[in-house]
């Protein structure tokens, strides 16, 4: 009998997949349950299932760490299943050969496909660590969200020096550079703001011009001026940085 751990934080969609399964696959026994990866791995330690599956988005470790330390344990590897409510645009990232999903809910016309796949590899020899380790790394670079931007090099005078992203005031761009700046100093980079604003925390650093982004912690208030434009008033700083059209309804209200 093929053995099996279900690993979802949702306990309704773990029943439902049981069931499914269930149905699909008499022969599979699920051996454990978990609700989140931290027990994913340590149940995969314990029963050596043949197959997992694992939802994505999970509180203690995502189901893609998970994965990444399941195929470090010893032994034949399990096979792979992610659930994931992604949409299509995203599954095209699942195309790795040696891991397969699962959308939510299960559907059992996508579910028996998967099946029908597993059962194929597990009467095959298992894939290599290695090369389910790369699949995952694709796959993470797909899913996950990109690491933010926590320094910068920065020219300060004739000097480069290493500014904490954090404690940037505004970034102001020009057609060659941009003005980084702090509440001790003013640094200049080469970086545009097209660039630089995809590597910004989006929910700490607002784009409010096209040549404009200001960390909202520096936000001091909103005015108007007599033509009525928006104008944000920086903590410690005399400018006020023009807030354009496209960009207003980050003060709705206001």
């Amino acid at each position: 009998m093929t053995r099996a751990v279900i690993a979802d934080d949702e306990p309704l969609m773990r029943s439902q997949l049981r069931a499914r399964l269930g149905e699909l696959w008499p022969d599979l026994e699920v051996v454990g349950e978990a609700k989140n990866g931290v027990e994913a791995v340590e149940l995969v330690s314990t029963h050596r299932p043949e197959v997992v599956f694992l939802d994505i988005r999970m509180p203690a470790k995502t189901g893609i760490e998970a994965a990444r330390d399941i195929a470090r344990l010893e032994g034949r590897l399990p096979e792979i299943v992610f659930v994931t409510a992604y949409d299509q645009y995203a599954i095209d990232a699942f195309q790795q050969g040696v891991i397969d999903y699962v959308l939510k809910p299960a559907e059992r016309e996508r579910l028996a496909v998967t099946v029908e796949r597993l059962r194929k590899r597990l009467a095959a020899p298992s894939s290599s660590a290695d090369v389910l380790q790369q699949a995952l790394a694709k796959l993470a670079e797909r899913l996950e969200p990109p690491s933010r931007l926590k320094w910068i090099q920065a020219s300060v005078g004739s000097q480069i020096q290493m500014i904490a992203v954090e404690d940037v005031l505004f970034f102001v761009s020009d057609e060659k550079y941009t003005r980084v700046q702090t509440a001790q100093q003013e640094a200049l980079i080469r970086k545009p703001i097209k660039e630089l604003i995809d590597e910004l925390d989006p929910q700490q650093f607002w784009q409010i011009h096209r040549s404009t982004v200001i960390n909202a912690r520096a936000i001091a208030g909103v005015i108007r001026d007599e033509r009525g434009r928006q104008l944000v008033a920086i903590k410690g700083r005399p400018e006020k940085l023009e807030v354009s059209r496209s960009y207003a309804h980050l003060f709705k209200g206001m």
